[in-house]
């Protein structure tokens, strides 16, 4: 085994014959040097991580040339050393080293946690949070270097008067970082001991029957896709998502039936709306006929894409409707027409089940074993509630 100093004259000089040469140095025990058959020269550091019976390691330094020379793989050579004396295992830790620089870079392992999270509406919040709430901010930050204040500072960006949002974004990085401590991947979550944001105050508002008149006389003359839209929603009260990304495929005029599926619903469960006559007229003028399409969107914008203008859409209704004449309105959601639907049942006295079947909820009589056991689906009674609906729509709208 030769032995001498590594310089770059005995680097140079340093060649292999039929098998690979080695150079090993007589002053730093451990650095060498290796030369191929193939003429390159690598320089290396061999070790031991115990006593004499501990098997010999070996870590590549990098092979001879810029940034390698005999000097800098030296100094890099006494840093590995110190590791070792140290007890630290310096193939392991340049794994870990570069594991953390990808796998665990924030935006990645971002990506990984969205990509487990189930439940198309858990989903959906997972992927706008970390999007344009966490990611931006925190990049490619190791995921075991991210402290607590990453996250304050993530947070204090978002506006204070959305507290919904602030409230959201925290739910989703509190169960990103448990899900890195159930891998192993850190050990506590930088959020353990983080006070929870405030919760939302429940909205309360629905819009009354001189309300709801104007509204459905103003949209058709906001935007073609946009109008009849609000009008479905109001006479459906099914989501602003499911009724502006219907397919013409979901629908039968002939039975009267909209068959939403369960990969469009928040929670997975498809869905089956009676289609009353106002719901059945909308849908008619949308068509242009009586006979409506096989597929294809229902309000597909000029360029074929779904319609998402609802921002500017729900502008100009809210100024058409400050135009009309009538009282200045208080401020409304179109989110609000739902709970106005529901508490309409309430007045028109339909069975809460029924309610809770129209709008597909999970929750409160669908809940639990009466969940597992009830397998009832409510379509007869669905139909006569949203029939009374109709006809009590049709009364204020004739007033």
């Amino acid at each position: 085994m030769a032995t001498g100093k590594i310089t770059r004259e005995t680097v140079d000089r340093l060649q292999a014959g039929s098998s690979p040469a080695f150079l090993w140095d007589d002053a730093l025990k451990g650095f060498g040097v290796r030369a191929s058959t193939s003429g390159s020269k690598t320089y290396i550091f061999q070790y031991r991580m115990g006593g004499r019976e501990a098997k010999t390691k070996r870590y590549t330094i990098g092979k001879h040339g810029s940034p390698w020379t005999a000097a800098t793989a030296r100094m890099e050579a006494v840093r590995i050393l110190t590791m070792v004396r140290q007890r630290t295992d310096p193939v392991y830790a340049d794994k870990e080293r570069r594991r953390e620089a990808v796998e665990l870079a924030f935006d990645a392992y971002a990506d990984r946690f969205a990509k487990s999270c189930t439940g198309k509406g858990w989903r959906a919040l997972v992927d706008r949070s970390l999007r344009l709430h966490l990611v931006p901010l925190i990049r490619d930050k190791p995921i075991t270097q991210i402290i607590r204040t990453d996250i304050v500072i993530a947070l204090d960006e978002i506006p204070i008067e959305q507290i919904a949002n602030r409230r959201n974004v925290f739910a989703v990085a509190r169960r990103l970082f448990r899900w890195a401590v159930s891998r192993g991947d850190i050990k506590i979550s930088p959020m353990e001991g983080m006070e929870t944001p405030k919760a939302v105050k429940p909205r309360d508002r629905w819009l009354t029957d001189k309300e709801l008149p104007r509204i459905w006389n103003a949209a058709p003359l906001t935007h073609p896709c946009f109008g009849p839209i609000v009008r479905l929603l109001i006479a459906t009260g099914q989501r602003r998502e499911e009724v502006s990304g219907v397919d013409w495929s979901e629908l039968d005029r002939e039975a009267r039936m909209w068959t939403l599926p369960g990969e469009r619903t928040k929670n997975g469960e498809p869905n089956y709306i009676p289609l009353s006559d106002l719901a059945i007229a909308e849908l008619d003028r949308v068509a242009g006929r009586e006979k409506w399409p096989s597929r294809g969107r229902t309000f597909a914008t000029s360029t074929g894409g779904g319609f998402s203008g609802f921002a500017k859409g729900k502008l100009k209704l809210d100024k058409l409707i400050g135009e009309d004449g009538g009282e200045p309105m208080p401020p409304w959601r179109l989110h609000d027409l739902r709970r106005t639907v529901a508490t309409g049942f309430q007045r028109l006295g339909v069975r809460f089940e029924v309610t809770e079947a129209i709008l597909n909820h999970v929750g409160g009589s669908r809940a639990g074993v009466a969940g597992i056991y009830q397998r009832h689906d409510w379509k007869p009674e669905k139909t006569e509630a949203l029939r009374a609906w109709n006809d009590h729509l049709q009364s204020i709208l004739s007033d």
